[in-house]
Parts: structure tokens; C-alpha cells; sequence
């Protein structure tokens, strides 16, 4: 059997770790990309080394100019890539300055147009190749307090719709998954009643989990959707259709 590669940027956090796990189970040899959270990526190594895949961690800050060099070099083969790095900023657009601006748009709008640009030549020499992005519900919808964030992710959804028509013949598949609430620790800001709102507003009245967004991205690298491509499939619950 072939050996395939992978690379998930943000493995570290929770939806990196179940997409890790996912595609190991599927016999992906994985790029594990992290940032700070060095312990989590131990821990995930761990948890990994009974699917006998190689696992290569690489360190690098994608939130600055030229974090996504030290990432490109480091990767060989490669036949799939998650874009799954991100984090989240809540307040008001009046209360956010020019750093926090800079360093989200970096991460995630910059930084994933420069790395896909630069490992795109290793895709296309492969069959069945896929690009999946995580994106948010917000990119689709707009948030109220999240003003940035939606941008950024509104900005990633156009990304993979754009890029999907310019490879599609290449025979490279380029999709999302836009997730809404998942049980992660981007939602420890809220206190259990500001969840319990959340979740009322919901129309299956529970949170994701990180599992699930999972399945969708693993689903989306398979040859189960092998004539989708462009598409941002929404992981809501029903929250947004």
C-alpha cells in the first residue's frame, strides 16, 4: 500500500487532535504541526504510535510573516493538507488594535494562501490529492462581537471556493468544514449559562464535538467525495443552513 501524507497544521489543538487520530486510523502518515502547545503534541504522539504511521511534529508560528517557511520546509511527500490552524477574538471592533488585527489576518488568511502556494507543486504530482480547510460558522453568517474573526474566516471560505475552480482540473479537490459550537476550548470564555443560551438557540439543542467536525474532514479527503469540490459544509447542528 501506498504511504500517504498528511499535513494538519494546529494538531495541538482539539479538532487537530481527533482529525489526527481520524486519518491515522485511515492509514495516514501525518505532519503535526503546532505551535506553542509542545506538551499537547507529545501527548497526541502518543496516543498515535499504535497505528505504526510516520509522525513528523513541526513547530512553527503562523501568525508571523514567515512562519509558513519553516513549515514548507519541512515537508517531502504529501498528498493532503488540513488547514486547521486558527484562534478566536471577542469583543468589540472598537476594542481590538492594530496587533491583533495584523496577527489574525496573518494566521488566517496569509499564512494558509502562502503555504497552499507553496506545496500546491507537491499536490499536483499526486492522484486523489485534497486541500480541507477549517473555517467557522461565522465566516459564513457574521457574528456580532466577533467582527474579526468572521472576516478572517468569510476570507478562507472564498479562499477554498476560489481555489477549487483554478485546480479542479489538476484533478485537486479543495473544500471546507465550517464548524458552529464544538466542545472546545475556544468556548471556556462562556460561562455555563451564556452555553446553555447557545445551545437553546441550536436547533439539535447540543454542542459538537471535535469528533464530528472530523468525520466531515475525513470525508471530504476520501473518495467518497470524489466529484465534490468547492464546497464549505456546514458542522452546525442546524445552527446555520
Amino acid at each position: 500500500m501506498e504511504k500517504r501524507f498528511a499535513l494538519i497544521t494546529g494538531a495541538s489543538g482539539g479538532i487537530g487532535r481527533e482529525i489526527a487520530l481520524k486519518l491515522a486510523e485511515e492509514n495516514y502518515s501525518l505532519y503535526l504541526h503546532y505551535n506553542s502547545n509542545e506538551e499537547a503534541i507529545h501527548d497526541l504522539i502518543e496516543q498515535l504510535r499504535p497505528f505504526q504511521v510516520e509522525l513528523i511534529p513541526i513547530q512553527a508560528d503562523l501568525s508571523t510573516g514567515d512562519g509558513y517557511k519553516k513549515l514548507v520546509g519541512n515537508i517531502f511527500a504529501l498528498h493532503a493538507i488540513v488547514l486547521n490552524s486558527g484562534n478566536s477574538y471577542y469583543g468589540l471592533i472598537s476594542d481590538m488594535n492594530e496587533q491583533i488585527v495584523n496577527e489574525m489576518v496573518q494566521l488566517h488568511v496569509t499564512t494558509p494562501f502562502q503555504l497552499t502556494k507553496e506545496l500546491l507543486p507537491k499536490l499536483m504530482y499526486q492522484e486523489k490529492a485534497a486541500i480541507v480547510a477549517v473555517t467557522s460558522i461565522w465566516g459564513q453568517t457574521g457574528a456580532s462581537c466577533e467582527v474579526l474573526y468572521s472576516m478572517v474566516k468569510g476570507g478562507q471560505n472564498a479562499f477554498i471556493k476560489a481555489l477549487s475552480k483554478e485546480v479542479s482540473l489538476n484533478g485537486l479537490r479543495v473544500n471546507a468544514v465550517a464548524p458552529g459550537a464544538i466542545s472546545t476550548s475556544m468556548l471556556e470564555s462562556f460561562n455555563a449559562e451564556d452555553l446553555e443560551i447557545i445551545k437553546g438557540d441550536i436547533p439539535m439543542g447540543r454542542m459538537g464535538s471535535a469528533k464530528e467536525v472530523a468525520e466531515a474532514v475525513s470525508y471530504l479527503l476520501s473518495d467518497k467525495a470524489s466529484y465534490i469540490t468547492g464546497q464549505i459544509l456546514g458542522v452546525n447542528g442546524g445552527w446555520y443552513t
